[in-house]
């Protein structure tokens, strides 16, 4: 049997895009009109995946340093980078939630814009290829590869380029954001049947369990002061601006000597005209052999050195740096680089085994406890300190504080408004009655500890 078959050449190009004899889409008026606002849609949705996929990986990214530099500048593109870091988890939720939207808008845009677009006779599997190269190649580079890049290399500059954007992102998604990390941690918690302080307790119950039983109701809170203290920082332990006395450096030698036998402290900051112009600091110990000098002596020659420090520094490294450069004294100041009060290391050594007192300290008592579940605050003391003297968890009112650091600022945020001597504002198993009133200012408060379930 013979056969005589006669075989073309195949274009396997041509059998899968059938692109032989191809047409060109013709749009009129309105179909133009139309693929041009598509395509404006479709740069402003890849304009926001570059911010929005950047911005995860600059935010998340930053270090204690970068923080710090960030509360330095006093420019709104910084203060926004903050702003939106105070709930660094809704953020990211956000974030994440406007990267699925943005794809998939990015997607269906583009899909109905090839489809009114390309070249006509494509078969199927020929415009299926077409688009997942004309629609992921892109996603890939200009949502995910390159902004994260970038990102990586200059977080700070990307954050505050692209700070506005990431806002406007936020304010969009935060509400779905909130109710999916909600949800996540209700999942977390049912999952787990623990939450973070029920986890602290853990740890401070096991680090307990590996000293001996017997041990004193003193090591065991020095214990629960060495777990926490990796957490606080120096704005926490610091003695606020209120609280900080030194000496003007116009003053002559006999007010100096009247000065520090009125403050009786070994170390005093030296400032000119206000607290914001530090220029030094004084010992007593080098006043005592000048006692009977003229009048007329200079003293600002024994005017040493200040160390300042951002308040946002954490006290476990200035702890380090007080051991390494032998220090005891230093001047906390704020991003604008004033002056937000004094840190001492007996300040931090407070903050790990507990207040240390002397003549000084009885005699200006900050605090009176009544009972164990009744105390009596100044409303200048600070938060941290409150929780220490009580013995709870330094994070115990972070979620409500807001941006107090002070007892009397926590209440004013818990009450939002100044409220009456008398009244008593909730807070979770905390009461907190004020005491007394002055020009606006809470002098005292009590805080009441409410155990009962």
């Amino acid at each position: 049997m013979n056969f005589n078959l006669k075989t073309e050449p195949v274009n396997l190009f041509d059998t899968i895009f059938n692109i032989a004899t191809p047409q060109v889409v013709h749009l009129d008026a309105a179909d133009s009109q139309i693929a041009a606002i598509l395509g404006i849609l479709l740069l402003i949705l890849f304009v926001f995946a570059f911010a929005v996929s950047g911005s995860q990986m600059a935010f998340f990214s930053f270090g204690i340093k970068d923080i710090n530099i960030i509360k330095t500048k006093t420019q709104p593109s910084y203060k926004r980078i903050l702003d939106l870091l105070e709930r660094p988890q809704e953020l990211l939720f956000a974030l994440q939630i406007a990267n699925w939207f943005l794809y998939l808008a990015i997607i269906f845009t583009s899909s109905y814009l090839i489809d009114h677009l390309v070249i006509t006779g494509i078969s199927f599997w020929g415009m299926l290829l077409l688009k997942v190269v004309a629609i992921f190649v892109p996603i890939f580079l200009i949502g995910e590869t390159l902004p994260k890049a970038y990102a990586a290399q200059e977080n700070v500059r990307f954050a505050k380029d692209f700070g506005v954007l990431t806002e406007i992102v936020y304010y969009f998604f935060r509400r779905i954001a909130g109710w999916m990390l909600l949800s996540s941690n209700s999942l977390e918690a049912s999952i787990f049947k623990r939450d973070t302080s029920s986890y602290y307790n853990v740890e401070l119950d096991n680090a307990i369990g590996i000293t001996h039983r017997d041990a004193s109701e003193e090591e065991k809170r020095i214990l629960q002061g060495v777990l926490k203290f990796n957490k606080v920082t120096v704005k926490q332990v610091m003695k606020s601006r209120l609280d900080v006395s030194g000496i003007d450096y116009s003053l002559t030698f006999p007010q100096v000597m009247k000065r520090l036998q009125e403050l009786k402290y070994t170390r005093l900051p030296v400032y000119e005209n206000n607290l914001d112009k530090m220029v030094g600091l004084v010992n007593i110990k080098d006043f005592i052999p000048l006692i009977g000098e003229k009048d007329n002596y200079d003293w600002h020659k024994h005017i040493s050195t200040v160390y300042f420090v951002h308040e946002q520094k954490m006290a476990g490294e200035l702890l380090e740096e007080f051991q390494e450069k032998h220090l005891r004294f230093a001047v906390v100041v704020d991003e604008f680089g004033g002056t937000s009060g004094i840190v001492t290391l007996q300040d931090i050594q407070e903050e790990i085994i507990g207040e240390i007192k002397d003549e000084r300290d009885i005699e200006n008592e900050t605090y009176k406890k009544i009972d164990d579940y009744n105390y009596i605050f100044d409303g200048k003391v600070m938060i941290n300190d409150v929780c220490r003297i009580i013995g709870i968890p330094s994070d115990t009112f972070d979620v409500v504080k807001g941006d107090s650091d002070s007892l009397a600022g926590l209440v004013l945020e818990l009450a939002g408004e100044i409220p009456q001597v008398g009244q008593i504002i909730n807070c979770g198993d905390f009461n907190f009655s004020v005491e007394e009133i002055n020009k606006n200012r809470l002098q005292k408060i009590r805080v009441m500890i409410d155990l009962e379930d």
